[in-house]
């Protein structure tokens, strides 16, 4: 039988005007939405660390409402931030900040939204040698989001790693109950060429591997984490 697992976060969910100009710049450059995301963390690890969001373990995810003019960002980290560092002028609310402390047992069931970046890999169609790795595809329609994130779910019995190595996320779900949308995607102005695909994944999930389940709430799933994917927000 498996072990209850805890998960402890601090979360934060803050409303900003989209007319401001640094939220208009964190929009449309990801390294700028990075440095907004991460001056609400200052001072827990030494300037200069490159793994600084992994130690703290954070994460984010944003959406915008273009008919509102409100950009919601939310984050996640190991530690509790301080939002002081944004212009009030961007704020059209106060941050709210959500202390996380649940214990996740083998059953329990959540509705989820998770942000994803959708990543596959395509093999030549002449054939593999042995030893190449397929070349790396964005996913950009519903249903590849969809499988990819199909691919992770874990049902009872099965082991953290799937087939290909994929990690999976500790817990199941009917794939015909989940919906996908496809998110802008993300860019840079500094680093010609950057783009990351995202896609919004929400349905139930029932936990099948508790451990498996709090570190992929903790750690998020999947790659480009830094630049505002791989949160996985549950609620029972």
């Amino acid at each position: 039988m498996s072990t209850p697992t805890r998960f402890v976060a601090t979360q934060s969910v803050l409303t900003l005007d989209t007319r401001h100009p640094d939220v208009i710049r964190a929009m449309n450059d990801v390294h700028d939405m990075h440095r907004l995301v991460m001056s609400g963390h200052r001072g827990w690890v030494p300037d200069g660390e490159t793994d600084a969001r992994a130690q703290m373990g954070v994460l984010s995810a944003w959406t915008v409402n273009l008919r509102t003019q409100t950009l919601t960002l939310i984050t996640q980290a190991r530690v509790t931030p301080d939002w002081t560092p944004v212009p009030r002028a961007a704020l059209l609310e106060a941050p709210h900040l959500i202390s996380i402390d649940q214990t996740i047992k083998a059953g329990d069931t959540y509705t989820f939204r998770a942000f994803i970046n959708p990543i596959r890999s395509v093999m030549p169609t002449a054939g593999p040698k042995k030893g190449q790795r397929g070349r790396r595809m964005a996913s950009t329609s519903p249903h590849h989001a969809a499988e990819w994130f199909t691919q992770r779910l874990q049902a009872h019995g099965e082991p953290p790693i799937g087939p290909s190595s994929i990690k999976r996320i500790g817990a199941d779900a009917d794939p015909a109950r989940i919906t996908t949308t496809m998110l802008p995607p993300l860019v840079s102005s500094a680093k010609k060429g950057l783009k990351v695909v995202r896609a919004e994944v929400r349905g139930q999930l029932t936990v099948t591997d508790p451990a498996t389940f709090a570190h992929t709430l903790t750690e998020g799933v999947g790659k480009a984490r830094s630049y505002g994917v791989g949160l996985v927000l549950v609620r029972k």
